[in-house]
């Protein structure tokens, strides 16, 4: 282990105190003791509820929460912090986007083009604004390899195609998808755009201004903040025409008996008292993100990732899920194990102390696309190292073993 293995380990309470090797990050990663110290110290020292008092510590905490927005606009490139909307996760956010915009501005026979591998929270929001509005789900289809192209949009995209909803990187196929490209052809065409980044904002930079995606959707969970919090990127006149997404506290101007009238962007969508300490958390995640910066987090889970999949391609009876370049996986490789069900994998590894993923994945229809029932899933954060993959290797080898097969 070198020292800058030690160094990392050392940031993560959870990897210290406990006897495991974890390779979950894309369900959630581990929190750094900073992270949880940040969230600590606003309850301990800021807590109140923002935006709402006129004495010191309310007006301390409104601070705490609105800079937390300005790190999270600037860590995406948004244009300005107003087209941040503060949720609990990415799945809040897409379904803020659905029923905000979606429910409102989409009619009878309408399209919505979402791809066959997005995660269940950017494809079942969509059936239901289509179930309740008339408009159609139409789905571009990957190949074995997880690949789709731009062209593939093109030929599906007519004129009544008013929304394209599209994963930056699968969390089960691990490629990352050319957004900038989709969005120009969407756009081209008078689409909106709405990309799922749950999967992309923890591991690669990402500028919403350069990819001109019209949303974003993330969660602090998934790198390395608390859970409870996520974000939503709008481009402001977007935002300003969509009408809130609940309603109550805070997000009014002006109340009547007969209605009220709203609160700018992004208030409006963020009704009742909001999660400040979480903001807070996600804004030290990324403060923490910037302390190492993205080519040492993602040259790590390169690295990693063309270690274990080197190994895997010569294990008897796995099979691997998706590409056969390992540039092509982003630290997530899921895979299956010839004669094992995927919970009995996951099982294994967990009595030797290694925590994978086992089930579907929240990508249900992408694995009767592959004809798959579901699979194991292992996936990698920047604070993983050699010796945890070289122990998820050993397991691997062995484990038809300990299932009884021969080999």
């Amino acid at each position: 282990m070198t020292e800058l293995d030690l160094k990392i380990k050392d940031e993560f309470p959870v990897l210290k105190n406990r006897n495991i090797v974890y390779l979950d990050n894309a369900a959630t990663s581990q929190k750094p003791k900073s992270v949880i110290d940040a969230v600590k110290r606003y309850y301990e020292y800021d807590n109140a509820n923002p935006m709402r008092g006129l004495y010191e510590l309310s007006i301390d905490a409104t601070k705490d929460y609105e800079k937390a927005r300005q790190t999270v606009a600037d860590f995406i490139h948004a244009k300005k912090k107003e087209e941040i909307v503060f949720t609990r996760n990415a799945t809040e956010s897409l379904n803020l986007i659905a029923y905000s915009y979606g429910m409102h501005f989409l009619r009878n026979g309408d399209e919505i083009i979402i791809s066959i591998m997005e995660h269940h929270s950017n494809l079942l929001p969509w059936q239901i604004v289509a179930k309740n509005t008339g408009a159609v789900v139409k789905y571009l289809e990957c190949n074995e390899e997880g690949e789709i192209f731009p062209e593939q949009l093109e030929k599906m995209m007519t004129k009544r195609t008013r929304m394209v909803c599209l994963t930056q990187i699968s969390n089960l196929f691990g490629r990352e998808n050319d957004i900038k490209a989709f969005a120009e052809v969407a756009h081209r065409h008078g689409a909106v755009f709405v990309c799922d980044g749950a999967q992309s904002v923890p591991h690669i930079p990402v500028d919403v201004q350069d990819l001109d995606v019209d949303f974003l959707a993330f969660s602090g969970h998934k790198m390395y903040g608390p859970m409870g919090i996520g974000a939503l990127y709008g481009k402001e006149e977007l935002l300003e025409q969509m009408p809130p997404f609940l309603y109550g506290g805070e997000m009014i101007e002006y109340v009547t008996r007969c209605g009220a009238t709203y609160a700018q962007v992004p208030h409006k969508f963020e009704a009742g008292t909001v999660n400040a300490g979480g903001a807070v958390g996600l804004a030290e995640a990324i403060s923490f993100i910037n302390s190492y910066g993205f080519d040492i987090i993602t040259q790590r889970e390169d690295e990693l990732t063309k270690l274990a999949f080197t190994e895997m391609q010569s294990i008897p009876h796995v099979e691997i899920i998706g590409s056969k370049d390992y540039k092509e996986h982003h630290g997530i490789i899921t895979f299956v194990v010839e004669g094992v069900h995927p919970h009995d994998v996951a099982t294994i590894f967990d009595a030797h102390h290694v925590a994978v993923r086992a089930g579907h994945h929240c990508v249900q229809p992408l694995h009767t696309h592959l004809h798959k029932m579901s699979t194991t899933r292992m996936s990698l954060g920047f604070y993983n190292n050699e010796e945890d993959v070289t122990a998820f290797l050993e397991v691997l080898k062995g484990l038809r073993k300990e299932m009884g097969y021969g080999e």
